[in-house]
């Protein structure tokens, strides 16, 4: 058996989409070795490695050895972008966490504080490397920004005034992470590329961006706006104006749509949260 199979829980043979396609908390033991192994064959196919690197993020198997698996593909000019990009996307979800837990008991996370350092250095110094594809400084500068540093305050905003749409999703997907920039979070929540404004309203949300409050209602209220943006401006309801949530969502209640149902059902719920509960939502952290 080559490193592209193993053994499941049932004994069965299991591909790496296979095993994508499981819940990771069913993931058999050993899946970590595996993806170790693939991440660090050279010849294992293209998308294997992607797939690999996507899953070494994963809160249930990520290490210290996966993470130096990852950042190793980050640094290696030989490698593709699009492995190279997604390594560094796995890293974010991690930073995040360590980040926010600290490393008071090391048992809380699972890297090393020492490694967590490594990546903030490796990440930064490659973000600066004119040299490093467009694609894979992006994804760097998306994951790191989730462990906020002083040079990212500089690089988002190079990043929103280079007048590359590529660059300002970048940029905006970085505001929600780092304070400071109601003023661009507003203006952007009006362009008129659906994934810019669907980041605006995220940031919006996550800050709670008073002045964002006529665009967030606009939205719902519209009748033609796409459905992931309605789904993100009703989350942004309790964020924003949870007094008047009711009124607001109201409409959207008898919605045929299963998903806005229960996206208004929860919005609703957290509305009447007394302020401070449900926050730090492990599922923000780690999102699927």
């Amino acid at each position: 058996m080559n490193f592209h199979q193993w053994i499941g829980k049932a004994g069965a043979e299991m591909d790496l989409q296979a095993l994508k396609d499981t819940p990771p908390w069913d993931w058999p033991e050993g899946t970590a070795e595996k993806l170790l192994s693939v991440l660090r064959d050279e010849q294992a196919t293209e998308p294997d490695r992607v797939l690999a690197a996507e899953m070494a993020g994963d809160f249930t198997v990520v290490n210290d050895e996966l993470v130096e698996a990852l950042l190793a593909i980050l640094r290696n000019s030989e490698e593709s972008p699009e492995v190279r990009a997604r390594a560094a996307i796995s890293l974010g979800p991690i930073l995040q966490y360590a980040d926010t837990e600290g490393f008071e008991d090391p048992d809380d996370v699972p890297i090393s504080e020492r490694h967590f350092q490594q990546i903030q250095k490796s990440l930064r110094d490659l973000h600066m490397d004119a040299q490093v594809p467009k694609e894979v400084r992006r994804r760097i500068l998306e994951a790191s920004v989730r462990a906020p540093q002083e040079w990212h305050k500089n690089a988002v905003l190079a990043a929103y005034s280079s007048g590359d749409n590529a660059w300002k999703l970048t940029a905006v997907f970085c505001m929600r992470f780092l304070g400071g920039f109601d003023k661009q979070i507003v203006e952007e929540l009006e362009n008129e590329n659906p994934d810019i404004q669907l980041e605006a309203v995220l940031a919006a949300a996550n800050w709670g961006v008073a002045a964002g409050w006529p665009q967030i209602a606009a939205l719902i209220h519209s009748g033609r706006t796409p459905k992931p943006l309605l789904l993100a401006a009703i989350e942004a309801v309790p964020a924003i104006r949870p007094q008047e949530a009711s009124e607001v969502l109201s409409g959207l209640i008898e919605s045929d749509d299963e998903d806005i149902i229960e996206a208004v059902q929860e919005a609703l719920a957290i509305a009447e949260e007394p302020a401070g509960e449900g926050e730090d939502d492990e599922d923000d952290i780690f999102p699927e």
